[in-house]
């Protein structure tokens, strides 16, 4: 128990919209079961309030805890100023808050102790006493966390151009040949052999034949010749993205002379490090 407490203690309390809330400072456990139930965050200007966050319903990674909730919401949350224990009108009005069902609550509770003192959530483990139960219960023993940074790609859409369908009227020269026909005067003579005699009167006549010809008349009809569609449709494409992590490393050094760890520990070392 005091080992996850203490494991608590080490956690920095992370939003649902993945913003950074503030590490832990206290760890209140529940009179009923001694359970870790809630943990306090330090919020506000100068990081002087303390809010509680609970952590049913919220997910242990690593050195994060993943509250349920986002930032905004814990921020607002009732503001308690405890030194020790939580009273139970004050851990019901922090359940109302969150909207959440303090199942492991009794539903009456009388006060214990002295006078005053209403029994509630347990006794708050604090930054200083972990660092006193370290040096007590793990004499001899030194740890340190290492940890590193993972790159996190997102993606965002802008943007990269238009397209525009329009149309315009342009004019060009074209030819065509084109086969005309006109009429032409053909005048053909011949003697006349076998007629009688005329009667004698001769006077004047006249006879007319129209001409024709063909020429070229000009003109233009529309048509519809061509149809053109524009569509967008989604390419999908793959792209290499380079950035920098940064990485911590854990060395490990006698105190007596500064010489290293002996060539087995240090392959020892690295291979926990490369985990």
């Amino acid at each position: 128990m005091q080992t996850e407490i203490r494991s608590l203690l080490d956690c920095h309390v992370i939003g649902s919209d993945g913003q950074h809330i503030g590490k832990v400072g206290q760890v209140f456990l529940s009179d009923r079961t001694g359970e870790p139930e809630w943990v306090t965050v330090r919020t506000g200007m100068f990081g002087m309030r303390q809010t509680f966050v609970p952590l049913a319903g919220s997910r242990r990674s690593g050195g994060e805890i993943r509250a349920p909730f986002d930032k905004e919401t814990i921020k607002g949350a009732p503001n308690v100023d405890v030194d020790d224990r939580l009273t139970l009108e004050e851990e019901a009005s922090l359940y109302r808050y969150y909207g959440m069902q303090p199942s492991n609550i009794p539903a009456q509770r009388k006060p214990e102790g002295p006078a005053g003192m209403t029994a509630g959530t347990g006794k708050a483990m604090r930054e200083g006493e972990r660092e006193g139960q370290r040096g007590r219960e793990r004499d001899g023993d030194i740890d340190m966390t290492r940890s590193e940074e993972h790159m996190h790609v997102g993606k965002e859409r802008r943007e990269a151009g238009h397209v525009r369908l329009r149309k315009y009227v342009e004019s060009e020269d074209v030819e065509q040949t084109v086969p005309l026909a006109h009429d032409e005067v053909v005048i053909e003579r011949e003697a006349v052999t076998d007629a009688g005699p005329m009667d004698g009167r001769i006077g004047e006549d006249e006879e007319v034949i129209t001409l024709y010809e063909e020429r070229p008349v000009v003109g233009t009809e529309t048509t519809p010749v061509e149809r053109v569609h524009v569509h967008k449709e989604r390419v999908s494409r793959e792209e290499k993205v380079r950035g920098k992590v940064r990485k911590e490393h854990l060395d490990v050094e006698q105190d007596q002379d500064g010489r290293p760890l002996d060539e087995g520990a240090r392959r020892d070392r690295d291979t926990r490090g490369d985990r």
